[in-house]
């Protein structure tokens, strides 16, 4: 199929390319550049937008069913559209998360736990620059440099709430939002892959036991059939037997 070569094909370009583009990002956010630097900065970025974009566009047009694609692919087309608002290009990153997750080989639990502490990780940095970017200069925010952004994203991820800063634009509390969301989501992937190794460590040892018992009941069989064995030889013979020796009476005339 032409869209899984495609794929196939730009996966990783566009997985560095996305990461490129939030180092970027993150570059504006905490270091202002003004004049020139600032001017490559922004067609840097538009630029890589314009291949996302790109890349939404001819994946879309190689898919055999084009409105089956779009409905199972509407994420793709938020993180393409949403990046035009400047503090929402982080969720290019994601992109990246998603490429690193397919290509993992460990098994199930392995990928899920590297996944969802990368996403944590990734999740509380870059909710951090968004957080920063679209707080920072408005009157009265309480959000204004980076540490205070990166306290208040660990605090929301975790749900604890303190409240001590809030955001008070609305891209700022959209973004809040996004991040509420992706913390009780993230905690009850963690909450469910820890009760998953629980029943598995806790089956394992059962199944143990069961395979110790069923061995002693073998051994224990066996050793009933040496007895029986014993006992069938002696009546053939006229033998007795002390344990496991037979003996021949002796006659006494």
């Amino acid at each position: 199929m032409r869209l899984k070569r495609w794929e196939r094909w730009t996966e990783w370009p566009l997985t560095i390319l996305s990461v490129a583009f939030i180092v970027i990002y993150a570059w504006q956010v905490l270091a202002e550049p003004t004049g020139y630097t600032a001017s490559i900065a922004d067609v840097s970025m538009n630029v890589m937008w314009a291949v996302f974009a790109l890349d939404y566009v001819v994946s879309l047009t190689l898919a055999e069913h084009r409105w089956t694609w779009f409905t199972h692919h509407l994420f793709d087309l938020l993180v393409v559209l949403l990046p035009m608002i400047r503090p929402l290009r982080v969720l290019r990153i994601l992109t990246a998360l998603h490429a690193l997750h397919r290509t993992s080989g460990m098994a199930l639990r392995g990928r899920i736990a590297v996944y969802v502490s990368s996403s944590v990780l990734v999740l509380i940095l870059i909710g951090s620059l968004a957080i920063l970017d679209a707080e920072r200069h408005a009157p009265g925010a309480t959000i204004t440099t980076y540490p205070k952004a990166l306290w208040w994203t660990v605090v929301t991820i975790t749900t604890v709430g303190y409240g001590d800063y809030s955001p008070i634009t609305p891209t700022g509390r959209v973004i809040a939002l996004a991040i509420m969301l992706a913390g009780i989501a993230l905690i009850g992937v963690v909450t469910a892959t820890l009760a998953s190794w629980i029943v598995d460590e806790v089956s394992a040892e059962e199944q143990r036991s069961a395979d110790i018992t069923r061995a002693q009941v073998d051994e224990l069989n066996q050793r009933l059939r040496h007895i029986e064995d014993l006992i069938a030889y002696s009546d053939t013979d006229g033998s007795t037997f002390h344990g496991d020796n037979p003996q021949t009476p002796s006659n006494n005339s």
